[in-house]
């Protein structure tokens, strides 16, 4: 024998009940249906209810909503015939009684909780007589007559033993289909009309399987089955295909709404398992609860959460060792029918946090004040702190018994996302660990849980892209080529969330398609200003995100700060955050080593060259830095590598330009202010203080030359030409080359043009490349030596790429 319950939803149109009607006749076995009130009548009813006690007449046109509602219903499900009239009068007889109570409310301005059980057991009366007719040999058992309350502590509890006795009464000749309208009860000593409370249904279903020992409940719903988290705010998230009682139990009770709690108690006790289905998907597996599930799953089977919370604290050092402290507390809120969801004590005593919903928080603490108002006033205990819009937010899973770690990877992930956990609290049974985190952090919470412990198929890892002109555009490319390759290949799933330039941005949370990502942000874009970019990255408030700037600009780089503090990592093609005063370099690194994220700028010198990265494995490894020496600016190589007896030094330039090795204004370049602020970075992850004003410049183009607009620089530079290849003549004869050489040593930075002969590890260097020689305590007589191309936006942005793939940890 089987018991079926079929929700709100699951009865609430026409195509759900024909769903019904099919999936309930296609048993062979005997089976009883519990249906709870077509979906949304309970809340109608409660608000006409309320309409009515207000004296607010509009309680009529509510009224005839709901007599529609069900006429409509019958007429649209039950075929024309005796069988439709007879039950058109059981329907219309109700709602006539209905509308009786109404206008009595109506009439005396008074709504007693009797009066209210009443009201809202109409709901379920009706559906289950409609339900009774559709079914093919169904028969309708009243649920009033067997399942029997008591009231205590201002609640009507189930009677367990006197209903389990009258179930078995009333169910032992059982007929092919049995239907129960669930939620509604009685009193046992009165015969009053009560109930089980909002998704009583499910409760009512699992007392009858319980005492009838059915082989299976059946839960019929509008989802596939347990999720693995809120998929309203995880798209990501996937049904549970198996759940232990105790992990069901769990999930129920940290607002998994998929099972009435204490629906779960009754079954459990007999063994009985229970079966999660879709009433709209009915082929799909759903989930299976029962006494042990499947341990060879992931440690964490789900995530659910409370967004109503509230935390009230009662701190004191009067607390500290006192027997009974506890005790007072909780019979205090208990004998006041306060449920607290949470507790959260240190092993010191002198404090206790406990979690309650925020409808229940201001007479939580005033019964708290009021109990012990004694040691309040004598400033042995402080008033209750009451801390309102918070969540809580609970990880389940028996697999997490005897596993370590899992504690630890939960709030290190939490921390270097920038959540904060205000409260925590697990049991020694290890299936549970419960957190309060800020209300506004709750969705960024339980996408960065669901990702970080693999119950997402990918790891995912958003990305905020800023400029994309030859770099930013290259990089865009070389993501949208390797997305699937590494959603297939490693797990991991980038997604571009916001991309900008100087005059549009376009922010879209589940992810902008870089296959069209121009004409998005022209269609799409808003107006974008640096004030823009600061307080939609950060507003947000995304799980795993990262910043990436491929940019020029100083007021960009002014943003990274305020982005770190806000656990965003970011990633730098921009040179001036780490190249500006020492002061400001020293506190981004800080700021991201607090906070556990990352400020990355690879791409700073070299291009996708390897040289900070290597820097920083040489110091961490325990060695010192003694000498830098390098040819660091692709864009001089280029120029003295082209430099020819048919290519005189304006014509470089002007290549160098058009080919996208220099700057806009190669100005920047021929100055050396790129060198400089190359070298000063190398030198900073070298370990030594160095600014930009500190380093030593003796350069190839006189002052004069970048005075001026940029059109005056081209209509001069040609003027330096005979000189340079007379110049250039006499060290081809002498077998030397320039090179523009950055150094460091002794702390002391320099830049300058230098002759080098062929025995000279630059002579050689071609093209764009960059070239740097490493001399360390280690590498003293053989120079570490990195080389490869230095230039080039392919480069630059294949460098940047590698900075991202860094911040995934693959």
């Amino acid at each position: 024998m089987k018991v079926l319950k079929f929700g709100g939803t699951s009865v609430g149109s026409v195509n759900s009940m024909s769903s019904v009607k099919k999936i309930v006749e296609a048993i062979d076995e005997k089976v009883i249906v519990v249906v709870s009130a077509l979906g949304g009548i309970t809340d109608k009813l409660i608000n006409t209810s309320k309409m009515a006690t207000a004296g607010d007449s509009a309680y009529e046109k509510e009224m005839k909503e709901i007599v529609n509602r069900h006429i409509e219903m019958v007429y649209t499900v039950i075929p024309a015939g005796k069988q439709r009239e007879i039950l058109l009068d059981q329907v219309n007889e109700l709602l006539s009684e209905l509308k009786d109570i109404f206008q009595g409310i109506y009439l005396i301005r008074d709504l007693s909780p009797k009066t209210s059980a009443t009201i809202v057991s109409y709901g379920e009366r009706l559906s289950s007589i409609i339900v009774t007719a559709l079914i093919k040999n169904a028969r309708w058992f009243d649920s009033r007559t067997f399942i029997k309350t008591e009231k205590k502590h201002n609640r009507h509890i189930l009677d367990s033993e006197l209903t389990t006795q009258l179930v078995k009464e009333a169910f032992r000749e059982l007929p092919q289909v049995s239907v129960v309208p669930g939620f509604i009860s009685s009193d046992k000593n009165t015969g009053e009309i009560t109930n089980l409370g909002r998704g009583g249904s499910d409760y009512t279903a699992s007392i009858i399987a319980a005492a009838l020992e059915a082989d299976i409940l059946e839960i019929w719903t509008d989802v596939d089955g347990f999720m693995t988290a809120d998929p309203r705010v995880i798209s990501t998230a996937y049904p549970i295909t198996e759940l232990s009682y105790v992990e069901a139990m769990e999930l129920c009770n940290f607002g998994a709404k998929v099972v009435y709690p204490p629906t779960i108690y009754p079954v459990c006790h007999k063994n009985i398992p229970i079966l999660i289905k879709n009433t709209f998907n009915p082929d799909a597996p759903g989930t299976i609860i029962k006494q042990e599930a499947d341990h060879f799953s992931k440690a964490i089977k789900g995530i659910s959460s409370i967004n109503d919370t509230c935390l009230i604290t009662m701190t004191g050092l009067g607390m500290v060792g006192v027997i009974g402290v506890d005790h007072r507390l909780f019979r205090a809120l208990a004998e006041n029918g306060i449920s607290v969801f949470l507790v959260s004590q240190a092993s010191s005593e002198n404090s206790i946090s406990i979690g309650v919903r925020n409808g229940e928080a201001e007479l939580a603490c005033s019964l708290l004040n009021e109990e012990f108002a004694k040691e309040i006033e004598m400033g042995e205990i402080s008033p209750m702190k009451v801390e309102g819009g918070l969540a809580t937010v609970a990880i389940v899973g028996e697999n997490m018994k005897h596993t370590p770690g899992i504690a630890g990877k939960l709030f290190g992930t939490l921390g270097r996302n920038g959540i904060n956990v205000i409260a925590c609290a697990q049991g020694a049974s290890e299936t549970n660990i419960s957190f309060v985190v800020d209300g506004a952090s709750l969705r960024k919470t339980l996408n960065v849980i669901h990702d970080s412990f693999f119950l997402s198929e990918y790891q995912v890892l958003n990305l905020f892209v800023c400029g994309i002109g030859t770099v930013g555009h290259s990089l865009l490319e070389q993501i949208h080529g390797q997305q699937e390759r590494l959603k297939k290949e490693r797990g991991l799933k980038l997604r571009v969330v916001g991309i900008a330039n100087g005059h549009q941005a376009y922010f879209c949370r589940q992810g902008i398609d870089l296959a069209n990502f121009r004409q998005e942000l022209d269609e799409k874009g808003v107006p974008s200003c640096t004030q823009l970019l600061h307080d939609e990255v950060i507003g947000m408030n995304i799980f795993n995100s990262v910043f990436v700037d491929c940019t020029a600009s100083p007021e960009i780089a002014g943003l990274y700060k305020d982005f770190l503090k806000h656990n965003i990592s970011v990633v730098a093609a921009n040179k001036i955050a780490a190249s500006s005063d020492y002061e400001i370099y020293a506190e981004l690194k800080q700021i991201a080593r607090q906070r556990g994220v990352k400020f990355l700028f690879e791409t700073n010198v070299g291009a996708g060259l390897p040289v900070i990265n290597t820097i920083n494995d040489l110091i961490n490894s325990g060695d010192k830095i003694l000498k830098i020496e390098a040819v660091l600016s692709g864009t001089l190589n280029y120029i003295f590598n082209t430099l020819s007896a048919e290519v005189p030094l304006s014509e470089t330039i002007r290549r160098a330009k058009e080919e996208g090795y220099s700057e806009p204004d190669p100005r920047i370049d021929l100055s050396g202010k790129d060198v400089i602020r190359k070298l000063v970075i190398l030198a900073r992850e070298a370990g030594y203080r160095l600014n930009q004003e500190d380093v030593v410049k003796h350069l190839f183009i006189p002052d004069e030359f970048f005075e001026g607009t940029l059109d005056d620089f081209w209509t001069k530079i040609p003027q330096l030409d005979a000189d340079f290849e007379k110049q250039r003549q006499k060290l081809e004869a002498e077998d030397k080359r320039w090179r523009f050489v950055a150094k460091l040593e002794d702390g002391k930075g320099t830049v300058s043009l230098q002759e080098v002969g062929h025995d000279h590890p630059f002579y050689t260097l071609e093209g764009s490349n960059n070239i740097i020689l490493l001399t360390t305590e280690r590498y003293n007589e053989y120079p570490m030596l990195i080389q490869g191309y230095g230039a080039g936006a392919g480069v630059t942005a294949a460098g940047v790429f590698a900075d991202i793939m860094s911040i995934a940890n693959i």
